[in-house]
């Protein structure tokens, strides 16, 4: 099989296409790709990936990501800022902006008055993280975190800076985090997409895009399953009314036996790809039931994640489903959770947002770890960007806003060889630029990978006469993160 790779690789160097390649292959690669991938005897040939094994031995095998869609403010969460309260209404020095850019909503403002946290900060667990009052599930496992407070991006707007986390690119049309995962380690489960997704139910904010969690242009099974709150957690999964399991599974056949003959004559692998999702799917309907199933899980569970976990399509209920398809070796699975946009009514509107979240996340975390399944999870939490010290709008004593913050912001891992009750980087006494230790959104998904197993710089896949890598051309390992 290496060889195989090998000639592979060394033949598409000098073919201007795949499936030209294939055609004048004479060692019937294009049979070899469909017998992996739809293998009745053996699901597993689908699900492997392209690494035969890690490239180093990994701390951790999987990944939630509870992402925190609009930028939450680090400076009412993580990252107290005394002299902002001191300097409340003051317009911000240039010598701290240093003519950095603003975004069209408040680059018009005469003023940019700093706005101190309405609330209170203190320190917590023997590591003694300053952690916001309105986390206090979160600053309660705050021994299990590696806080980041000096994370930077380049994006400054929405659209572009949550595709760059999602894919290493401001740009649409790049392979998702969990997609890399996917091509790279395939799935430790025969019977679940290595990817899910779960979104929020009935939560506005900026929107969320199906290609946030997209192949790019990797084969397409590689791309997120979205799973919903409701009778049909996946779409279309279901046979129609009338049909048997019995004859989805004729049908099926028959469906693979004309592929089959497509495949000989074009000799395209996505025929193959193709069948493995409809070979996938067949598998999913009594998989999916069963994880949705929550009739097993006791009353300590639900003291434990809230009652809101009692609710299909909650934030809550959805990290309690992230803890089932983790226990099941979902590769990568990423939770959405918008509304954290607060231009204005900040501290109404990020109080709410923490009412939502804050006991679900702490309660995965401790659930994780009770379980033995942390120590081989990485747990990430956190936006796209952070919040300006400035405040957006009018500043009253009880009401701000913040705009869109690029130059520093704050994320917390937990699980998977990172160093718990670490935190990590620094930014001025204003929260406006990282003066220490700085961390690219490419090095967290440099460490991220690193955690996995992955060097960084040898996942690749060849499109369009480049080689493409999540990391892009930058990225490097945050060891002093990581045990």
């Amino acid at each position: 099989m290496k060889h195989l790779k090998e000639a592979h690789c060394q033949s598409f160097e000098h073919h201007p296409s795949r499936r030209a390649f294939l055609a004048k292959s004479g060692m019937g690669l294009g049979a070899l790709a469909l017998n992996q991938l739809i293998s009745a005897e053996s699901p597993r040939s689908s699900l492997r990936g392209i690494l035969d094994h890690p490239h180093h031995a990994p701390k951790a095998k999987r990944v939630i990501y509870l992402f925190m869609s609009g930028g939450p403010s680090q400076l009412d969460l993580f990252d107290y800022k005394p002299i902002l309260n001191k300097m409340n209404g003051e317009d911000l020095p240039e010598s701290v902006r240093m003519g950095q850019r603003l975004t069209g909503m408040s680059a018009n403002q005469a003023k940019l008055p700093m706005a101190g946290s309405i609330f209170k900060f203190d320190r917590h667990g023997q590591s003694g993280a300053q952690i916001s009052e309105i986390l206090p599930h979160t600053a309660r496992i705050a021994d299990d975190l590696c806080i980041i407070r000096s994370l930077h991006t380049d994006a400054i707007n929405h659209d572009p800076a949550i595709t760059f986390f999602q894919t290493g690119s401001q740009l649409a049309g790049r392979p998702s985090m969990g997609s890399w995962l996917s091509y790279g380690l395939g799935s430790e489960n025969d019977n679940l997409p290595a990817f899910c997704v779960l979104i929020t139910r009935n939560k506005g904010g900026q929107p969320l895009y199906s290609r946030l969690w997209g192949n790019g242009f990797l084969p397409s099974i590689h791309q997120g399953v979205q799973f919903r709150a409701g009778k049909d957690p996946v779409l279309y999964l279901e046979n129609p009314t009338g049909v048997t399991q019995q004859q989805r599974r004729q049908m099926l056949d028959r469906l693979r036996a004309l592929n089959e003959i497509q495949m000989e004559k074009e000799k395209d692998p996505e025929i193959a790809t193709r069948i493995a999702q409809y070979e996938m799917a067949y598998r999913m309907q009594t998989s999916v039931p069963d994880v949705m199933d929550l009739s097993d899980e006791p009353e300590s569970t639900y003291e434990l994640y809230g009652e809101d976990a009692r609710k299909p399509g909650t934030f809550a209920a959805n990290c309690l489903l992230a803890r089932r398809l983790a226990e099941r070796d979902v590769r990568f699975i990423e939770l959405f959770h918008q509304g954290w946009d607060q231009h204005g009514g900040l501290p109404a509107g990020l109080r709410r947002q923490c009412e939502e979240t804050d006991q679900a996340s702490a309660a995965l975390v401790t659930d994780l770890k009770r379980r033995g399944l942390l120590d081989d999870t990485l747990v990430i939490w956190g936006g796209e960007f952070g919040r300006t010290n400035y405040s957006q709008g009018k500043l009253t004593a009880t009401d701000y806003g913040r705009d869109h913050h690029p130059r520093c912001f704050t994320q917390w891992v937990a699980g998977g060889g990172f160093q718990p009750g670490l935190t990590y980087g620094e930014t001025d006494e204003f929260g406006y630029n990282v003066v220490k230790d700085g961390v690219d959104v490419h090095d967290l998904h440099a460490t991220m990978l690193n955690q996995l197993g992955i060097e960084h710089e040898k996942l690749t896949f060849k499109y369009q006469g480049r080689r493409y890598r999540l990391t892009d051309i930058k990225g490097n390992v945050v060891k002093p993160l990581i045990v």
